[in-house]
């Protein structure tokens, strides 16, 4: 969860949530987008015998076998590269959650791809929530989450998907959220 924001009369508590739009994503779509490049223009430039690219001289490759494969490696990266580009553009996975006591009502919305049945909207009345979990993992595969434990409902992640959130945040967050909610915290 990115960014809290409560109003004067503690009626209402929403919180933002990181979806693609992560320094991460956009590295790795940075360099799947220039290397794909590189590799496609190589492919091409020994197909065409005409150098296209101003720092190497791939004129020398031969088409088959070499050029073949250097071209098809440059298109699956560019593919790859194009949709996370398009996962970062719509920010699949943000959104926010948003806890109304005036309403007696919880919303959590995330962002998908296109289309009205690709985005997620869950809302339920307060009076059914039970708990909130924290679920923390180490390892090699860290994972660090908050969930939102709902009576007769399988527990709803409230946390960003990927990067694990530094354990003194993770704890802060589901302090907050349990003491705003006056519900317990498990897990700790």
């Amino acid at each position: 969860m990115a960014a809290s924001t409560q109003s004067a009369e503690s009626q209402s508590l929403q919180r933002a949530v990181l979806g693609a739009r992560r320094l991460s994503n956009m590295f790795w779509a940075v360099v799947l987008s220039l290397g794909g490049a590189g590799f496609f223009l190589a492919g091409l430039s020994s197909y065409l015998g005409r150098n296209l690219l101003p720092f190497s001289d791939p004129t020398q490759l031969v088409f088959i076998p070499q050029g073949i494969a250097m071209g098809f490696y440059g298109v699956a990266a560019l593919g790859l590269a194009t949709y996370l580009w398009l996962v970062i553009a719509l920010d699949v996975g943000g959104g926010y959650n948003q806890f109304d006591k005036a309403n007696n009502q919880v919303r959590i919305v995330r962002h998908g791809f296109f289309g009205d049945n690709r985005h997620i909207e869950i809302e339920h009345p307060l009076d059914q929530i039970t708990a909130i979990r924290v679920a923390i993992k180490e390892g090699l595969n860290p994972k660090r989450a908050l969930y939102l434990k709902i009576k007769g409902r399988p527990d709803i992640p409230l946390t960003r998907v990927g990067q694990p959130i530094p354990l003194a945040e993770l704890e802060n967050q589901g302090a907050e959220l349990a003491r705003f909610l006056q519900v317990p915290l498990e897990g700790l």
